[in-house]
C-alpha cells in the first residue's frame, strides 16, 4: 500500500474565515492521525502562531514554518533544520526595501533555538503592519522590538524578512531585490486586505516544496497530496501527486491544481483527507 503525506497551507486553506482551525477540522485531523495518517502544514507563519492554532488538531510530522526556512518539532518544542540569510543579503534587502518605502519585520532566531526576536526599525506602523503586530505581540514564542534597528549579532541569525504594505511599493521592492540576489523572494496578495501585498525574503533555495520533499523522504512516504490557495503555494502544488486547490483559491492556484474542492470555510481540506485516506 502507498504511504501518503498530506500537507496543507494554513491561511485561506485549512483555516476558516476566522483564521482558526474549526472544531470539526481539528476532530477529523486528530482522528485520522490516531489512525495512522501523516498530516502536516506548510505555512508562512512562525511557530508562535502555528503551535496555538494547531493545538487541537493533533499531527505527528513536523510543521513546515516560514515557507520552508525551518521545521518545527512539536514534541521537542524547538526548530529543526533552520536556514539563515547571509548577513550581506540581510543588509542589501533592508536597503532595497527602504529605498521603495517598505519597512520589513526582521525575524531572528534567539540563542535558545526555540523563540524569535522580531525587529522593525520604523518608528510608526502602517495599518496593515499594526493589525499584524496587534494579533501577535502577546505570543509566547515571539518577541517584537519596534523602532529598533537590527543588532549586529542578529545579521548572521536572520531567517526571514517580512513586509506588508501597499501593493505597488512591495512588488517594486521584491522585483528590485530579486534582480540582484539569489535569495528566495515571495510576493503575493494579502487575503485579508485588498490592495495590500506580502513580501517574504528567505535564504536561497527555500520553498514549501523543498521542505516537503525532506519530510516526505524522512517519513518514507511515496505519495504526496497538498492543499493551497495562494501564489506561495504553487511550488508545493508543482511537486504533488495530487494538487488540491480550495474553492476560494486564486485563479493561478486553481489552474495549477488537479482538483478544486469546496472553500476553506467548509472544512473541505479535512473532509477531503478523510475521504482520500478512507476514514
Amino acid at each position: 500500500m502507498s504511504r501518503t503525506l498530506y500537507v496543507s497551507d494554513m491561511d485561506g486553506t485549512l483555516l476558516g474565515t476566522d483564521s482558526r482551525v474549526s472544531a470539526r477540522s481539528a476532530e477529523i485531523i486528530s482522528r485520522l492521525t490516531a489512525g495512522g495518517a501523516l498530516i502536516t502544514v506548510a505555512t508562512a507563519r512562525t511557530p508562535a502562531t502555528v503551535v496555538p492554532l494547531m493545538a487541537q488538531a493533533h499531527t505527528l510530522p513536523p510543521a513546515i514554518v516560514m515557507t520552508g526556512t525551518a521545521l518545527w518539532d512539536y514534541g521537542a518544542a524547538t526548530f529543526s533544520d533552520p536556514h539563515f540569510i547571509s548577513a550581506d543579503d540581510v543588509r542589501a534587502a533592508l536597503a532595497f526595501c527602504l529605498r521603495h518605502g517598505v519597512h520589513p519585520f526582521v525575524y531572528v532566531m534567539a540563542p535558545d533555538g526555540t523563540t524569535m526576536d522580531v525587529y522593525h526599525a520604523a518608528t510608526a506602523l502602517n495599518k496593515a503592519e499594526s493589525n499584524f503586530y496587534e494579533a501577535r505581540c502577546r505570543l509566547k514564542l515571539k518577541r517584537f522590538h519596534l523602532g529598533t534597528p537590527v543588532p549586529q549579532r542578529a545579521f548572521s541569525h536572520t531567517m526571514l524578512l517580512y513586509a506588508i504594505g501597499e501593493a505597488r511599493a512591495v512588488m517594486s521592492a521584491a522585483e528590485a531585490f530579486r534582480s540582484v540576489s539569489d535569495c528566495s523572494v515571495q510576493c503575493y496578495p494579502d487575503i485579508f486586505n485588498p490592495g495590500i501585498y506580502n513580501l517574504e525574503i528567505f535564504p536561497p533555495g527555500i520553498s514549501k516544496a523543498s521542505a516537503i520533499l525532506k519530510i516526505k523522504e524522512s517519513l518514507g512516504a511515496d505519495r504526496l497530496v497538498v492543499f493551497g490557495d495562494n501564489l506561495n503555494d504553487l511550488s508545493m502544488l508543482g511537486i504533488a501527486d495530487v494538487a488540491v486547490a480550495v474553492g476560494n483559491a486564486l485563479p493561478e492556484v486553481k489552474a495549477a491544481a488537479h482538483i478544486v474542492i469546496e472553500p476553506n470555510y467548509t472544512d473541505s481540506v479535512a473532509r477531503f483527507i478523510a475521504s482520500d485516506y478512507g476514514m
